[in-house]
């Protein structure tokens, strides 16, 4: 059951244009995300870093966390030399979309998904 997971975890580790962060209290993790780093064709070929799979363990959201992993991300990408940040969330998540608008981003695009089920 793990082993899809574990795979990806080493797919994502070995690849330099992927972090992963694990924010911790001090004794547990509380929070995570993947960074990604993405070349590009688009806005003379600028690099861009794509943010996914970002949790907050329940009992700490609305404590800062999640906008402390953001902004760790975004400090990263400008170190990294991006051009932009970019995210998704699902359409249905409203107090998600609440709170990375008040961290700055603007619903600017809409996104398509196709599902490949093998």
């Amino acid at each position: 059951m793990l082993r899809p997971y574990r795979e990806a975890f080493d797919a994502i580790t070995a690849d330099p244009g992927q972090l992963l962060l694990v924010a911790a209290d001090g004794t547990r993790p509380v929070g995570t995300l993947q960074l990604s780093f993405l070349p590009g064709l688009a806005r003379r070929g600028a690099w861009r870093a794509q943010i996914e799979a970002v949790r907050v363990h329940q009992d700490l959201r609305s404590e800062g966390v999640g906008a402390w992993m953001i902004g760790w991300a975004i400090e990263e990408a400008r170190r990294r030399g991006c051009a932009l940040v970019q995210l998704t969330t699902d359409k249905s998540r409203t107090s998600a979309h609440r709170f990375y608008e008040r961290l700055g981003f603007m619903a600017s695009h809409e996104g398509m998904k196709l599902g490949l089920e093998p």
